[in-house]
């Protein structure tokens, strides 16, 4: 008989805030704190430099919580000591920026960090404000710990999209600016005048539906999933396509319903998840490791910026419609993944990742040369790329380009299911888990590599065509390493081999960053930091493939998936 060993441990709950207290001095050194607040998540009452530090706090009440798994109270104990101790270090950061002047080595070492961290009280009655607001953050995250699987989805989830909603207040007001009588029916949910962000009203009814729909869309949806399947097969069919339908129409009329703003957004993160599409091919089903997939990107849109130029910039000028030009340069970007995979078929892992990174460079150097100016433009560019048109459309704006990205992502989704259950699909998966053993079993390895390499160049450079024609204009800087590193970051956020894991980082990576332009230098640090948490608390992705799952989460996951079913 085993007895549980019920303590507390303190030593883990200093570290966890000790931890916690560093993350927050990186958040405030680095100028996030007092960047971002000037915007509001709920007006007046909580700004967002406030919710990162809310939010650093919460995280180490959660995670403290966890080193007393079989007593309640000493979670809760532990989750308060947790968040206190990271208070305190942000005190007592606020207590030497106040006493001492830093600024000349850490330039956001300022009064004004002072002023935000002792919520305008000044030292010392501000600090015993903070560790009190850190012990209570640090009790809802302790608490949050405690609660049920099913409530605590639901409650995170719910906080997650008052946030979310709270950041793009103004952008979600713009849009519903259009529809009247909808702006004046929600007017009461944002703040007013020169006020941003939730009201308090709003933010307490967004988190209660948003919690509740969740808890009552776990309670029935396996009675839902039991219904459905117990429906004759023509009726499920029906349903199914009556689904498609409502999601068609909601795509069709999409751009008219965001506006040109938004739907500039839906574009640049359309072209990454059809890239991301592509990569998640060659990387997520074949196991092979890209860093120069960019170079396809470039390789489709320079092609079609030289085949639809006629401007007499450039050497040959031959003027051709987008339409002719687009399968060629599809077509040239498949016959370049071909030639890269020539050379890298004996080569894995990190061997891989090399040779690729310098095809990439490679392509971007070659770009950049004296010696194909003539033919491509070098540093210049090519320029005043015409907008193709469609059944006598124009497409020359964004809400009209919306429908190219659109057909293009459609395409490609439709491609790598297809391919997914394909016979090839299943030869990648085996090649994944091990080389050897496929190649036993009969694999031809060298035809299974092209295919992948083949087949993800196709999808980049459908995804560089669509870009020269939303550009007009193509420069070598535009293919730099960083765009490859971002298409891998979000096959990975996503879930590695998950299909609809390359939608959810494409929003998270792609589509996120351009709403909050403002905070672009942050962009790359928030990056990095996204990707730790993600290897840390969930390697397999927000929307994982299931052998993923399985190989990361070892035995509990079957258990879940047999519960979910």
């Amino acid at each position: 008989m085993t007895t549980t060993q019920n303590t507390f441990d303190w030593k883990r709950t200093l570290q966890f805030g000790l931890i916690g207290g560093l993350v927050g001095v990186l958040i405030a050194m680095v100028g996030m704190v007092e960047e971002f607040d000037k915007r509001d998540i709920i007006a007046g009452t909580l700004t967002m430099g406030w919710t990162l530090l809310f939010l650093t706090a919460l995280v180490t009440g959660y995670f403290a919580a966890g080193t007393a798994k079989e007593n309640r109270l000493f979670s809760i104990v532990s989750g308060v000591a947790a968040s206190a101790i990271f208070a305190a270090v942000m005190s007592l950061l606020a207590w030497l920026v106040e006493s001492f002047d830093m600024r000349q080595v850490l330039v956001n070492a300022s009064p004004s960090l002072v002023k935000i961290l002792t919520f305008e009280q000044g030292v010392p009655n501000g600090l015993l404000m903070l560790v009190g607001a850190g012990a209570a953050v640090g009790l809802l995250g302790s608490v949050i710990y405690i609660l049920p699987d099913r409530i605590r989805k639901a409650v995170s989830i719910a906080l997650g999209m008052v946030a979310l909603i709270g950041l793009l207040q103004e952008i979600i007001q713009v849009s519903l600016a259009s529809f009247e009588g909808a702006s004046k029916a929600l007017i009461w949910m944002f703040g007013k005048g020169t006020e941003k962000g939730l009201s308090v009203a709003g933010a307490i009814v967004v988190f209660v539906v948003v919690a509740g729909s969740n808890l009552l869309w776990d309670t029935n949806a396996p009675k839902v999933n039991a219904q459905f399947n117990k429906l004759p097969q023509n009726r499920r069919r029906s349903l199914r396509w009556l689904g498609y339908g409502i999601l068609f129409l909601v795509i069709i009329y999409l751009p008219a319903v965001l506006g040109l703003y938004l739907t500039e957004v839906v574009n640049s993160t359309g072209l990454f998840i059809l890239m991301g599409l592509g990569l998640n091919i060659v990387v997520g089903f074949a196991g092979l490791l890209d860093l120069g997939y960019v170079a396809f990107y470039a390789i489709g849109a320079y092609t079609v910026g030289v085949l639809t130029n006629f401007s007499g910039e450039l050497t040959a000028h031959f003027g051709w419609n987008f339409w002719f030009a687009l399968p060629v340069a599809v077509s040239l970007a498949v016959l370049a993944g071909v030639v890269l995979g020539i050379p890298v078929l004996n080569m894995r892992g990190d061997y891989l990742a090399i040779v690729t990174l310098g095809f990439g460079e490679i392509i971007r150097i070659l770009a950049l040369s004296d010696f194909l100016k003539p033919s491509i433009g070098g540093s210049q560019g090519i320029v005043n790329i015409p907008p193709p048109q469609f059944l006598g459309v124009l497409i020359n704006n964004p809400q009209t380009l919306y429908y190219v990205i659109v057909a293009g992502a459609i395409l490609a989704l439709f491609i790598s299911q297809r391919l997914r259950d394909s016979r090839l699909g299943r030869s990648w998966k085996a090649l994944r888990e091990d080389e050897d053993v496929a190649q036993a079993m009969g694999i031809n390895l060298v035809a299974t590599k092209l295919l992948a390499f083949a087949t993800g160049a196709a999808f980049s450079g459908l995804s560089g065509s669509i870009l020269a024609i939303k550009l007009g204009t193509i420069y070598p800087h535009s293919f730099a390493l960083l765009i490859s590193i971002n298409v891998l970051a979000l096959i990975i956020v996503g879930g590695m081999g998950s299909i609809p894991g390359v939608f959810v980082g494409g929003l998270l990576l792609a589509g996120m960053p351009e709403l909050l332009r403002e905070f672009a230098e942050y962009r790359l640090l928030i990056y990095g930091a996204l990707l730790v948490v993600m290897m840390q608390v969930r390697p397999e992705g927000f929307w994982p493939e299931a052998t993923h799952k399985r190989e990361l989460r070892g035995v509990e996951a079957p258990a879940a998936e047999a519960q979910e079913a």
